[in-house]
């Protein structure tokens, strides 16, 4: 009997312990920057140009900003991407929406590229993207802007969208929160211990601007039928597009969403 006792015990403490480490090291699980030297030179077709913006800490975040080359933009798309890489890759995704006659700006999130500093909680992560978008407004009235979030980056965009009145929202394979994309994955961690639940199914029925909600049926990161609960929060005008056969990565790539995207931008 007290060998029981003892195994059960050691068991409680383990996962104990596993839960706090979890606590603690979240960003670790959570983010997957990849760091560019200050003098990293970037090589995309077409013209961009570096943008800095400055936190209210101080601390010194980066983006790049690609120009159509249109005689003058529609319009720009504010784009926050995902959790892994930098701008030396997700830049990639400018010319799908450059050649539609849009500006596109993306921002890297602390520590990512050339951002400095590290993300330490969700309100500072926010707090950055807020930032970035206000001085965008500067030169693109939030008529003229879409607000575009992509995996990690769509509970930002849609917070963002709640709190201003862009032109439209689009999400690219959103969650209803992190947390509910941690009990899919680790069914046994309390969704207490997420400290970035970032909580898409509560801010998203507060988005006044039309919303389109792009995610693939075979999506092994983002369970597509805990994504499709966000379609009972949309309005009516809205829309939840599935892409059939489509994975986590590489949406923006995909004939389907290509054809998709620029109808609803023709639109606007």
């Amino acid at each position: 009997m007290k060998a029981v006792f003892w195994i059960l015990g050691l068991g409680a403490a383990l996962y104990i312990g596993v839960c706090l480490l979890l606590y603690f090291q979240q960003e670790r699980l959570l983010f997957f920057p990849t760091r560019l030297a200050t003098n990293y030179r970037f090589s995309f077709p077409g013209r961009f140009e570096e943008h800095w913006v400055t936190a209210p800490d101080g601390t010194r975040l980066h983006g790049l900003l690609f120009q159509t080359d249109s005689a003058s933009a529609k319009g720009l798309i504010f784009y926050l991407h995902g959790n892994g890489g930098a701008l030396d890759n997700w830049g990639e995704v400018a010319p799908a929406y450059t050649r539609l006659g849009y500006d596109v700006f993306l921002l890297d999130y602390r520590g990512y590229g050339k951002s400095q500093g590290r993300i330490s909680s969700e309100q500072q992560l926010l707090s950055d993207v807020e930032v970035a978008y206000q001085q965008l407004l500067t030169q693109y009235p939030e008529n003229r802007t879409v607000v575009l979030g992509y995996s990690l980056g769509t509970g930002p965009a849609a917070w963002l969208a709640a709190r201003h009145l862009p032109r439209l929202l689009i999400l690219q394979t959103p969650y209803q929160s992190m947390r509910a994309v941690a009990r899919q994955h680790y069914p046994w961690v309390p969704g207490i211990l997420v400290r970035y639940p970032l909580h898409t199914n509560r801010v998203l029925a507060r988005v006044k601007s039309p919303i389109v909600i792009f995610h693939g049926d075979q999506d092994e990161i983002i369970s597509y039928e805990s994504a499709r609960q966000l379609k009972a929060l949309l309005k009516p005008q809205d829309q939840f597009i599935t892409l059939a056969g489509a994975g986590h990565n590489g949406m923006t790539d995909n004939p389907e969403y290509q054809q998709a995207i620029q109808q609803i931008l023709a639109t606007l």
